[in-house]
C-alpha cells in the first residue's frame, strides 16, 4: 500500500488536520510561494479599491462571526 493510499484510510478529521499542519508550514514561509500575474493584478487592484474607501469594507471577525450565526 502506498502512502497515500494509506492516508485514504484514514477518518476525515485526520486528514483534514493533516492539510492543516501541512499549509501551516508553506504559509511559514511565503517567500516560496511565487503568485501569477493574475494574482499579484488582482490584489493590486483590490488594494487600490481598499485605498479608495478603507471604511467600506467589514472586519475578518465581525464577516466570521455573521456567517456562523447565519448557518
Amino acid at each position: 500500500m502506498s502512502e497515500i493510499d494509506h492516508l485514504r484510510t484514514l477518518p476525515v478529521s485526520e486528514r483534514i488536520q493533516l492539510v492543516e499542519d501541512l499549509w501551516d508550514t508553506i504559509a511559514s514561509d511565503p517567500s516560496g510561494v511565487e503568485l501569477s500575474a493574475a494574482q499579484r493584478d488582482e490584489l493590486e487592484r483590490r488594494l487600490d479599491r481598499w485605498e479608495g474607501s478603507p471604511t467600506e469594507g467589514v472586519e475578518w471577525s465581525v464577516l466570521r462571526t455573521r456567517i456562523q450565526n447565519s448557518v
